[in-house]
């Protein structure tokens, strides 16, 4: 699932890194609570996206609403404010496993750079870039079985997956990734579409 979630009216969710390791460290706790696996994730300053696997049917809606809570708590708490943060309940798709996992990788880790925060990918700090591409420690990150294909060990799993951001995106895949996940519909094939949708 490719799952976003935006600030309420588009204001900023983060303010200091405090906010951004709490984040992190609570989508950790909540995703083992809930067996969710994370396979990417970034977090701006007004939204973030989350590339994981539940293995429950409610797995992902507990986790959000777990660590929306709480996080919203410790943000209001310590930048003296209340009420709501969130802009309602999150947007998200299911992605085909075959070429849209990788995709929702790169669009995902992508962000900052479409955002103009960064050149690169590996220059923003709140992302799972630097997990995935150079192995950096992230307890939060489960490696999905797309990204383990990558290759055989560590260092040509990390190589191959550098190479993946050499080029840009196709800005078609950028698309359909936007309207799906916005939409709340299926990524991926035709027939991947209509299986869901039979389901």
């Amino acid at each position: 699932m490719h799952v976003i979630q935006r600030g309420n009216n588009r204001c900023a969710c983060f303010h200091t890194a405090d906010d951004y390791a709490y984040y992190l460290e609570h989508l950790d706790r909540f995703a083992r609570r809930f067996s969710c696996a994370v396979h990417a994730y970034v977090l701006m300053t007004n939204h973030v996206h989350l590339l994981l696997t539940p293995n429950d049917a409610d797995g992902a809606s507990l986790l959000m609403k777990y660590l929306g809570q709480y996080y919203v708590y410790h943000f209001n708490q310590r930048h003296g404010r209340t009420g709501t943060l969130w802009e309602g309940r999150f947007k998200s798709c299911l992605a085909q496993s075959q070429t849209y996992v990788l995709a929702c990788h790169r669009y995902i880790e992508l962000n900052p750079v479409r955002a103009g925060m960064v050149a690169h990918p590996g220059k923003y700090r709140w992302s799972s870039y630097a997990a995935n591409a150079n192995g950096a420690r992230s307890a939060a990150l489960t490696p999905h079985a797309e990204y383990i294909a990558l290759g055989m060990t560590d260092t040509s799993r990390h190589k191959a997956y550098r190479a993946l951001f050499a080029d840009q995106m196709d800005p078609r895949m950028t698309c359909a990734i936007r309207e799906s996940t916005n939409g709340n519909v299926a990524l991926g094939t035709t027939r991947f579409q209509a299986e869901i949708e039979t389901m």
